[in-house]
């Protein structure tokens, strides 16, 4: 945003209360403040609203100016708390700026929820369901705990909650193997004998998709076996 003399004191020291503001002083005939100036509105972008930028011409605000002390630009600040807690002077790379902006981020409290997950254990997980039902990630960590637990009933039920994705089905396949296949080894032994069987066997061809979930899509014989699926399929 555009700060004038006027806006100052309401834009940048008020606002800095609540939110830490960076202010970039500059000027239209200021060649390093061409290059500096969108790079610190990429990086203040970059904290999604943790942090806003306040731009100020200085031939346009000499107030501003002045309040600043500023004696050659661009001059740079970061307010919090409606005080100067950082600056810098001329032009600095990318990587600093990053750092300089990403050093007013104050970190946020974990909630409730997450306090919860942390701890993992299925009362606590449960507790957190309560707090948010619609919670993906903490239904995906209790459907794992339950198909852990040899309780693939219960899982499957809580995954049906929430949209389908590559962990709910890595998940469910881990159920209906039957928990009894975890090693790789032992899942490719399995789906060498399944190939016999998937032709015409809609439950040895669901049984072989669900033990390529739990080799993974990143692992490479992923791609082999459903090459030599669709093979023998076709």
């Amino acid at each position: 945003m555009d700060v004038t003399d006027e806006t100052l004191e309401a834009e940048v020291l008020n606002r800095s209360m609540s939110t830490p503001v960076v202010v970039d002083l500059w000027a239209p005939w200021c060649g390093p403040c061409k290059t500096l100036g969108p790079m610190i509105e990429a990086a203040v972008a970059a904290t999604g609203g943790q942090v806003v930028l306040a731009k100020i011409n200085v031939d346009e605000n000499p107030a501003a100016s002045q309040a600043f002390k500023v004696q050659s630009i661009p001059a740079v600040f970061a307010i919090s708390g409606g005080k100067i807690v950082d600056q810098f002077v001329g032009a600095l790379p990318e990587e600093k700026i990053i750092e300089f902006v990403n050093g007013l981020i104050v970190p946020s409290e974990p909630s409730a929820v997450d306090v919860l997950r942390e701890q993992g254990d299925e009362a606590s997980l449960r507790q957190a369901l309560e707090l948010e039902p619609d919670n993906a990630d903490v239904i995906i960590d209790l459907a794992e705990l339950l198909a852990g637990d040899d309780r693939g009933a219960d899982a499957l039920e809580l995954l049906s909650r929430i949209p389908e994705t590559a962990e709910t089905r890595r998940i469910a396949a881990y159920v209906r193997s039957g928990a009894g296949i975890s090693s790789t080894e032992q899942i490719e032994q399995r789906l060498e004998s399944l190939l016999l069987e998937v032709k015409g066997n809609d439950d040895a061809r669901q049984e072989f998709i669900d033990l390529l979930e739990l080799l993974g899509p990143d692992d490479p014989r992923t791609g082999t076996w459903r090459k030599r699926l669709t093979t023998t399929l076709f």
